[in-house]
């Protein structure tokens, strides 16, 4: 169960070709053929709510047909736009060019779905455009601005460009069955318990490193986006020990061995835990010395022709998200948060988001919570060798 968000991060990019066929063939020829001007986004499934997407059909220019292209996970969706043309290559089967031949592509999406954890490479391999910030009614302000204004090679730049624009987000929770801790006489509060001997394999873990030794990191007093990793002693004892504890390592299936009674705790995210807690007698709590967040982002995919017009519907499209009524809305009927609703008051917020601290963690928590930044070349290089260390079991 659940959607593995953050897989570029941790491991190799490897997507079926008929999986995203079938996604894309489903979006493809949803609205049927229309003579109209045709704005065409790509779109994970599920982080618009339907009732949301006749507002946002109306918001554009009258004479404008929508095409929505659904895709089921983010990879796909960045999948959607790589330029590897290879038969060899999950890519060759992109939405651009799967049921044509290489040559003749049809023109890609005017808007995507991007989660923020690919930004850096889609960036640096040039398959987004800049989006012109002045074009939007809206402001930017941190952490948002901080999280998509990078350089041409996707690195964190406050004089850089804008690279998307983001709509919702989310946090990375644990989840856990507290009828197994009753007999413990305690739960969960902090990413320390993880820790504690009577779990000892009884842990579903992210198979993802920047989670997982970020949650480490943090546990330990440094920032998921902590440099100069060398320096830090005790973090390689600390992740084997954490390794002592996992039943298992997986970003798309961590949570069914909970529903089963295996492990009795799980890390995961917020999107695919919260639906669990509607049909099950589980509980999810944002640990107490804050988390990693991630956010879907709106990013323009580079047109086949460098004098192609931007398509005049993606501004009232962005601007729609970033209306407070949307913004609300948005954040009721989805498992996510808009970005708006963090500079609103507390009695602007609905009720059912202020409610659910997991989509909305307290904002002393949300202070001590951190998005996963690019790291340096080197330090990406000490994380990968720690994480490999963590899991040897030779």
């Amino acid at each position: 169960m659940g959607i593995d968000r953050r897989t570029f991060l941790g491991n190799s990019l490897q997507i079926g070709g008929s999986a995203i066929a079938a996604a894309v063939f489903s979006g493809l020829f949803a609205t049927g053929c229309s003579k109209k001007p045709i704005f065409q986004v790509g779109v994970l499934k599920g982080s618009i709510p339907a009732p949301l997407i006749s507002k946002l059909r109306q918001s554009l220019p009258t004479d404008t047909s929508v095409k929505l292209i659904p895709a089921s996970q983010l990879a796909t969706l960045f999948e959607s736009i790589n330029r590897n043309d290879s038969p060899t290559s999950s890519a060759w089967w992109n939405w651009r060019n799967w049921w044509r031949t290489p040559s003749e592509p049809p023109p890609p999406a005017d808007l995507i779905t991007l989660g923020d954890a690919w930004l850096s490479r889609a960036i640096a391999d040039g398959l987004i455009q800049p989006l012109d910030a002045s074009r939007f009614n809206l402001e930017l302000s941190p952490p948002w601005k901080t999280l998509v204004q990078r350089n041409d090679s996707g690195q964190l730049d406050a004089q850089g460009k804008i690279w998307g624009i983001p709509y919702s987000w989310g946090t990375t929770a644990l989840v856990y069955n507290p009828r197994k801790f009753k007999s413990l006489g305690w739960e969960p509060t902090d990413w320390s318990d993880l820790w504690r001997p009577e779990l000892e394999g009884r842990i579903a873990l992210l198979d993802n490193p920047r989670e997982t030794i970020g949650l480490t990191l943090k546990h330990l007093g440094y920032s998921y986006n902590q440099e100069n990793l060398n320096d830090i002693s005790d973090l390689a004892p600390t992740l084997k020990a954490l390794d002592r504890q996992a039943l298992l390592y997986s970003s798309t299936q961590y949570l069914q061995p909970l529903i089963e009674g295996d492990a009795w705790i799980a890390v995961g995210w917020s999107t695919d835990i919260l639906p669990l807690l509607q049909r099950y007698r589980l509980k999810a709590i944002i640990p107490q010395s804050g988390t990693s967040l991630w956010a879907n982002l709106w990013v323009h995919p580079t047109p086949l022709s460098t004098d192609t017009e931007l398509n005049p519907a993606i501004a009232p499209w962005i601007d729609r998200f970033w209306t407070p009524e949307f913004a609300k809305q948005l954040s009721h009927l989805s498992n996510t948060v808009s970005p708006l609703l963090n500079g609103l008051s507390r009695e602007e917020i609905p009720e059912s988001v202020l409610e659910n601290p997991v989509k909305l963690p307290a904002q002393d928590i949300l202070n001590r919570s951190e998005f996963l930044l690019p790291l340096s070349e080197e330090t990406d290089e000490i994380l990968q060798r720690l994480w490999k260390q963590m899991r040897s079991h030779g």
